[in-house]
């Protein structure tokens, strides 16, 4: 699903021959392969995460590929392990929203960023866009009164409104632009598959979707399941994601 958005902060790095670039919350690891196999034999991309067990798959995937210039490690991003000015390229996936300091992290890739250096860094948009108003916007819908965990809000709240532009800016950053960029979010199954895996991999939403009482959940599995269904053309569940890039310059 997340192909079209890995492609969206790669071409907004704009990376080059020669560069060594830090991906920051790399999970299983993009876009660091992404930027790796870009920069195959004139660059090196270390990707870090504070979970080690996504860095394994990343691992195995790098080798799958034959990249040797991407290596992985657990790292906290809140406390670099790297010397100042050490990287000409950062980027980050889909991770900030979750750092517990925000502050703090920013001014960690600042220090470890060269002079000239850019971040490129990608959150989610607004929450009212087809993925999330198909899914948890369901359970929203068929439960008056029940309302978005605090992660849940965690993962919107710099998604627009300028405020991670800003919060770059006040960690030292030369200058700091963002914009909402929308691209496919395309699910290559059926809408069974999708409602599942949402299930299984919204953490943030985990509290409200475990309060759904069990004599509501055929009830609210179906609607989610005709909401989804509005994107299938019987092969494909074609959602759209909306997503804020920034970029900062050093």
């Amino acid at each position: 699903m997340g192909s079209d958005m890995t492609r969206a902060i790669i071409a907004a790095a704009a990376v080059a021959p020669g560069m060594r670039v830090l991906d920051i919350a790399c999970g299983t690891g993009e876009p660091a392969i992404s930027l790796a196999a870009l920069l195959a034999g004139d660059g090196e991309v270390v990707g870090v995460d504070i979970s080690p067990a996504p860095l394994k798959i990343a691992e195995e995937r790098a080798a799958q590929r034959g990249l040797t210039n991407a290596r992985f490690q657990q790292v906290d991003a809140h406390g670099l392990p790297f010397a100042d000015n050490s990287f000409d390229r950062i980027t980050s996936r889909l991770g900030v929203m979750f750092f517990s300091d925000l502050p703090r992290a920013l001014k960690e890739m600042h220090r470890v960023l060269k002079p000239g250096g850019r971040a490129t860094l990608l959150v989610w948009g607004p929450m009212e866009q087809p993925y999330f108003d198909a899914t948890i916007g369901t359970v929203l819908r068929m439960l008056p009164g029940a309302v978005i965990p605090e992660p849940g809000n965690k993962m919107f709240a710099l998604g627009r409104g300028g405020r991670l532009a800003q919060a770059l800016r006040e960690s030292g950053f030369s200058s700091a632009e963002e914009a909402l960029v929308t691209v496919p979010w395309t699910w290559p199954g059926t809408p069974e598959e999708v409602w599942e895996y949402f299930q299984d991999v919204a953490v943030p939403f985990a509290p409200l979707l475990q309060s759904i009482p069990p004599e509501r959940r055929g009830e609210i599995d179906a609607e989610a399941l005709r909401a989804v269904n509005q994107y299938y053309d019987g092969t494909s569940i074609k959602f759209t994601a909306t997503v804020n890039i920034a970029v900062a310059v050093k």
